[in-house]
């Protein structure tokens, strides 16, 4: 007896999500034309801010008003830095972005007064070199800033010099995004590369709030004061004799402390912020498998 062939029973679509090349999958906020736009303005005017007393002349106006400048530049950059803040969150930073961003920042700030300071100690550092190294430029920025603002309502450390310490912890930790091999180097060479930019950019951090707060000793008897009558050359010395003599053991603590922190729980924390990151698929291609049998 011959019947006819059952009928074939067709499935639904399935549907998959898959990280698209070069998405926010590994990069949960890209840096559009607007937002580079941001990004150079608050740069170049913060340049200005810490870098004025060997840009304008003993004759200048900004000169003569040695004590007030950091108050002014504080306010501008205060402003700059909020917009570049929202020009970059209106550029597609998702929820689970804002998440991450959120955990990564409320640890920063719980381990910034871990040393309180003490010899330059502050683990802060090399959280934000891993995390910028893995989540990119942008979310570096970002975080770098966040970071430091909450750490200072945390600490009570709100004061004129807060603006120049969230734009030096956005650089710092953009920077570590901007290194090359992200894609590919893994292992010892990561660590090493890491590790070495730790150590060179936590001096630049603090040359960069030292800049800031010392035009503050204006008018002051002593020879490591800024000197608004003197040329940039003078005022120059003046300040690596500033920072050699106040500055050197913290700069060096927080180099010394970022690179053994990197080189010790950098394979942990490397691999745990790169799965987090793949599980986030912060943004992925929803594709359409055909009708199976």
């Amino acid at each position: 007896m011959t019947g006819t062939p059952p009928p074939r029973i067709r499935s639904r679509p399935r549907i998959r999500s898959r990280p698209r090349a070069g998405s926010r999958a590994d990069n949960p906020v890209r840096l559009g034309p607007r937002s580079i736009a941001a990004l150079l303005l608050v740069s170049a005017v913060g340049v200005v801010a810490v870098g004025w007393p060997f840009l304008a002349p003993p004759s200048s106006r900004i000169a003569s008003h040695a004590q007030d400048a950091p108050w002014l530049f504080a306010g501008l950059l205060v402003l700059l830095v909020a917009v570049l803040a929202a020009t970059i969150a209106e550029s597609g930073l998702g929820p689970k972005a804002v998440a991450m961003l959120g955990v990564l920042a409320a640890t920063g700030a719980a381990l910034r007064p871990v040393g309180a300071g003490t010899a330059g100690i502050e683990p802060m550092f090399f959280l934000m070199v891993l995390s910028g190294r893995v989540l990119g430029p942008g979310f570096g920025f970002t975080l770098g800033s966040l970071t430091m603002f909450a750490s200072a309502l945390l600490t009570g450390g709100v004061g004129p010099w807060l603006p120049f310490q969230m734009l030096a912890m956005g650089w710092f930790t953009m920077g570590a995004g901007l290194l090359p091999g992200a894609g590919r180097l893994r292992g010892r060479g990561e660590l090493a590369l890491l590790a070495g930019y730790g150590f060179v950019a936590a001096f630049a951090y603090g040359t960069v709030v030292d800049l800031a707060g010392w035009p503050l000793l204006a008018g002051t008897a002593s020879n490591l004061a800024f000197d608004p009558h003197a040329g940039p050359a003078a005022n120059l010395a003046r300040f690596l004799a500033y920072s050699l003599a106040t500055a050197m053991g913290w700069n060096l603590g927080r180099a010394l402390c970022t690179v053994v922190l990197t080189l010790l729980l950098g394979p942990a924390l490397l691999r745990a912020l790169r799965r987090a990151t793949r599980r986030a698929a912060f943004e992925t291609a929803v594709t359409f498998d055909g009708p199976g049998t």
